[in-house]
């Protein structure tokens, strides 16, 4: 069908709508189709064993089930890096071969060395298992040491991660590594175990970490029913307030406003009172341009000429706020009376309550598939093999194949090289476009998130407009009218949806690109270009915001008249400019309402959930849980409470807007007479003192 026309004489919404913007539509279908192919041909090359598994120098997994050897072992000196999961040892040059890393069934217990053990038959056949399969015990023992097949030396180890790290503790303020303070390593020389200290530092933070969410977790299985009802009770609490805020909207509007008002004239008496204390004392009379600028604030405390300019910008701004009160009165009593009416539409469309959780679904399974196909596109990068050598060798860096290694030139010409693994990588176009593909990846990600979005403004735009323009309130109301927007955004404005969230889509991921760059540039020294980036930083900050503000309005137009994306926004931004000091109004106000609402509920739980978990309330003493750290269900209780309230005020927002927007529409279009009768409730008519000739009120 063709889009629908704006349609002059309309009267309600229009239900018999066409398809709109069919193009963008095919487009995300196309992106979609390519988005599901990168991620199959992802999952196909990827492995992410690389990230959870360490490797061996020939780049093979440890731990893998059926294998006996679970632990990576490394060499303790050197730079370790983590590479494809495991850690290896940065070489020094192209052709010095990294340290030796091989897959142990169990970490090393004791101290030894190679030198000293290789003429011990009992010693040795232990300082086997941490050498490489092809070590030869009747080879010399510098030979040995030489070709890297055994350790130099062996320190005792515990595993973390699948990997062998220093077993590093501290009694009595003391380093110690196995009961040592010192350690022969291999080579003759006898070095203290601090210097293993810098390389274990980080595996010390991880076992620590993983320690404290050892018993996070612990706290979580005594104590997650309680903090199930706590949830609950936010829950409750939120749906209550939305539901007073028909009845107390105006009475906490009016008592902020007086509030405000008491506390600037509270302020000015006291500016006051100050001037006429200071009043003879000496050096009160200094001017502050005699005085220029102090360090020490304090001082300016002192002086008559603060207090006299602090009390004539509070009197200023208590004048302002007492003339916009007179000027804006009709106003405010209008977005009262629009906060009132979206507590009666949220009544008639409890559903709409519920919807955030489909939301939120579907945003879980964008964030899942855009992590998994990171993870496998990372992971897709092939074991590269290079030749390594201690001489000077014409081979020297060029990738090998280890099964073909021994016969080939190589060897013949250069004796001692080695056919090592190096690092993952690959040549092949696919590999070469990684980057693209993990590009793509970020961007289709941005477009389905907030096509998700969208689709979920939308849909609840159309539950609350069919609520607004239904001249006979709740009767003309469709039966499920949330379901009845659900469907009508699928079935004819997924392009328009598609093409909204494709231009926010852009906006963020030049912003990412932005961010990227200026990570990079931190090191720079070229200040104009770290001042260039940080004005195009704010320009598409500014954007992206501007953005979600006119695709909102957008798909609330769409909702009602089912225009086209390009001639929504159009009409939204030209009707809200025509009436922005009303615009202006009911965005503080609501504001006002969402903070004190979330502030009310969040607080009011989480001294609720305090006293409780720290067991200071006498009646239910016994009944809170033993815990390691009590402010791990209290903090889970205030962030669930916070994303709870922020879900219901996020519906009550869009409520707020749809409403808006629907009564501006319903002013300009309808002027009260039979064939053009006002939609809005009795109360903004007598309000507005409009009335509907001829008809009787809904």
């Amino acid at each position: 069908g063709t889009p629908q026309k704006y349609d002059p004489t309309f009267k309600g919404p229009i239900y018999d709508r066409g398809c709109t913007d069919i193009v963008c539509c095919v487009l995300l279908v196309v992106a979609i189709v390519g988005y599901v192919v990168v991620g199959v041909v992802a999952w196909t090359h990827g492995d992410p064993r690389k990230v959870i598994h360490p490797t061996d120098s020939r780049g093979q997994f440890c731990g893998q089930p059926g294998t006996p050897n679970e632990y990576s072992l490394a060499p303790p000196h050197g730079q370790g890096t983590t590479e494809g999961g495991g850690l290896t040892v940065s070489p020094a040059a192209p052709s010095c071969p990294p340290h030796t890393q091989i897959c142990v069934s169990k970490c090393p217990d004791r101290y030894l060395t190679y030198l000293g053990v290789s003429s011990t038959t009992g010693d040795l056949g232990y300082y086997q298992n941490f050498c490489v399969p092809e070590f030869n015990p009747r080879k010399a023992s510098i030979e040995v040491l030489k070709d890297k097949e055994c350790p130099a030396m062996l320190i005792p180890s515990t595993p973390l991660a699948r990997r062998c790290f220093p077993a590093i503790q501290a009694k009595k303020g003391v380093i110690m590594v196995g009961n040592e303070t010192t350690y022969d390593d291999g080579r003759g020389r006898r070095r203290n175990v601090t210097e293993l200290l810098e390389g274990a530092k980080k595996a010390n933070v991880v076992l620590e970490t993983r320690q404290l969410a050892m018993k996070i977790f612990e706290d979580y299985t005594v104590s997650w029913y309680w903090i199930i009802i706590g949830l609950v009770i936010a829950m409750v609490a939120s749906l209550i307030f939305i539901v007073l805020l028909r009845f107390l909207a105006g009475i906490m509007v009016w008592v902020m406003i007086i509030m405000v008002i008491l506390v600037l004239g509270y302020g000015i008496f006291h500016c006051y009172m100050e001037y006429a204390k200071l009043k003879g004392e000496a050096g009160s009379d200094v001017s502050l341009v005699d005085l220029g600028f102090q360090t020490d604030l304090r001082v300016y405390l002192h002086l008559r000429q603060t207090w006299l300019a602090f009390m004539i910008i509070l009197c200023v701004v208590e004048l302002v706020i007492v003339l916009l009160l007179i000027f804006l009165r009709k106003r405010i009593l209008i977005a009262i009376a629009l906060i009132k009416e979206a507590s009666r539409a949220v009544g008639h469309v409890m559903s709409s309550l519920l919807f955030p959780l489909c939301t939120f679904f579907l945003l879980c399974l964008c964030i899942a598939y855009w992590a998994s196909t990171a993870v496998f596109l990372s992971t897709s990068n092939e074991a590269v093999y290079k030749v390594f050598n201690e001489s000077a060798c014409p081979f020297s860096g060029q990738t090998c194949r280890p099964e073909t290694f021994n016969t080939s030139n190589v060897t013949k010409l250069c004796p001692d090289a080695q056919c090592l693994f190096a690092f993952y990588g690959g040549e092949t176009a696919y590999h070469k476009y990684l980057i693209v593909l993990q590009f793509f990846n970020v961007f289709m990600f941005f477009w389905l998130a907030n096509f998700v979005i969208a689709l979920g403004q939308v849909t609840l735009a159309g539950a609350f407009a069919s609520y607004y323009w239904a001249f006979k309130k709740p009767d003309d109301m469709p039966a499920f009218p949330l379901f009845s927007a659900f469907g009508r955004a699928l079935r004819y404005h997924t392009g328009s949806l598609a093409f909204g969230s494709l231009v926010l889509a852009v906006v963020q991921v030049i912003r990412v690109t932005l961010e990227y760059l200026d990570h990079r540039l931190k090191a720079a020294e070229n200040k104009f270009a770290k001042f260039l980036l940080s004005c195009l930083k704010c320009c598409f900050w500014c954007l992206e915001k501007f953005i979600k503000f006119l695709n909102r309005n957008a798909y609330i137009m769409i909702a009602i008249y089912g225009t086209n994306f390009c001639t929504s926004a159009r009409n939204a931004f030209f009707l809200l400019m025509r009436n922005i000091i009303r615009v202006a109004v009911l965005d503080k106000v609501t504001d006002f309402l969402f903070f004190l609402g979330k502030l009310l509920i969040v607080g009011s739980v989480g001294i609720l959930a305090f006293f409780f978990f720290t067991q200071r309330i006498k009646l239910v003493q016994d009944t809170a849980p033993p815990l390691n750290y009590y402010w791990v269900p209290i903090l889970t209780v205030i962030v669930g409470s916070y994303l709870i309230a922020h879900g219901f005020f996020s519906v009550y927002g869009m409520c707020v807007d749809t409403l808006f927007l629907c009564f501006l529409e319903d002013l300009e279009r309808n002027d009260g007479s039979a064939e053009k009768p006002y939609f809005m409730s009795p109360n903004l008519r007598k309000l507005l003192k409009k009335t509907n000739t001829g008809q009787p009120d809904a």
